[in-house]
């Protein structure tokens, strides 16, 4: 592992402090960056590569402005097989290579019939509902341990600033692969759940214990199953996550300028 990062380190030419993992949709975010370097995964000795659509499954570092930056296009879920310690890799190699605030991304679905899907939402607590480990209630994980005060509040400014709409909420995280069924998702928003989705919080726990700066902003694709009529399809969920992308663009590279 030590050969990989270091190896790694040297092709990406990365020698900055924030890295973005991308969702479902949202890898298109690369394209705004100047002096790209790409390593796919299946390049690198014994990493895998994700088996979900819409996920590039690449390292790319690049400059926006004088920013430098490390994108995670591509993520692992319980779903696919893998276990967390390979569904955190990124975030590893992300702290291997000296990032220090890490930007987690993803497209989820709205809980809440307030919150449109092509609405962008601020995730300030999570649930892990899972329950891998124990039949317990989830309990609510928030605080700045885990969500940093400081990038929320530079990305509400960006967001206030370019009339942008963003919302604040809490992230169920579920197992999947099959998205949730109306009586799941009525749990889910009594709890206190916002949005929905099947990845993130093992990214974020992992973040949390290396001690790394954490802001999440999910892209609210769809409403979960049951607050409305709609067939829910993962192509629905890109097809959604591309309209939302210029907001997104906006505010994760703009952030990222007032973090820097």
């Amino acid at each position: 592992m030590v050969m990989l990062i270091k190896n790694l380190k040297r092709e990406l030419k990365f020698n900055g402090n924030t890295g973005i993992i991308l969702g479902s949709g949202l890898g298109h975010l690369a394209n705004e960056l100047k002096d790209k370097i790409s390593v796919p995964y299946n390049n690198i000795k014994s990493f895998p590569i994700s088996t979900v659509s819409g996920h590039n499954s690449d390292f790319v570092s690049g400059f926006y402005n004088d920013t430098q930056l490390l994108l995670a296009r591509g993520r692992f879920h319980f779903y696919e097989g893998f276990d967390l310690d390979t569904i955190t890799l990124p975030v590893k190699v992300f702290n291997d290579l000296g990032v220090k605030n890490i930007i987690i991304t993803n497209s989820s679905g709205s809980l809440n019939i307030k919150n449109l899907p092509g609405s962008l939402m601020i995730i300030n607590g999570h649930y892990d509902c899972t329950f891998r480990s124990s039949y317990s209630m989830p309990s609510l994980k928030e605080g700045e341990e885990y969500y940093n005060s400081e990038m929320v509040t530079k990305a509400k400014m960006v967001a206030k600033k370019d009339n942008i709409k963003l919302l604040k909420g809490k992230y169920c995280w579920t197992m999947g692969p099959a998205y949730e069924t109306p009586a799941e998702v009525k749990f889910l928003s009594k709890l206190g759940g916002d949005a929905v989705g099947m990845s993130t919080v093992p990214e974020v726990e992992y973040a949390k214990k290396i001690n790394m700066n954490i802001l999440v902003i999910s892209a609210l694709t769809n409403f979960a199953a049951g607050l409305n009529n709609d067939i829910l399809t993962h192509e629905e969920v890109l097809i959604n996550a591309e309209k939302i992308g210029g907001d997104f663009k906006r505010i994760l590279l703009k952030t990222v300028n007032n973090i820097d």
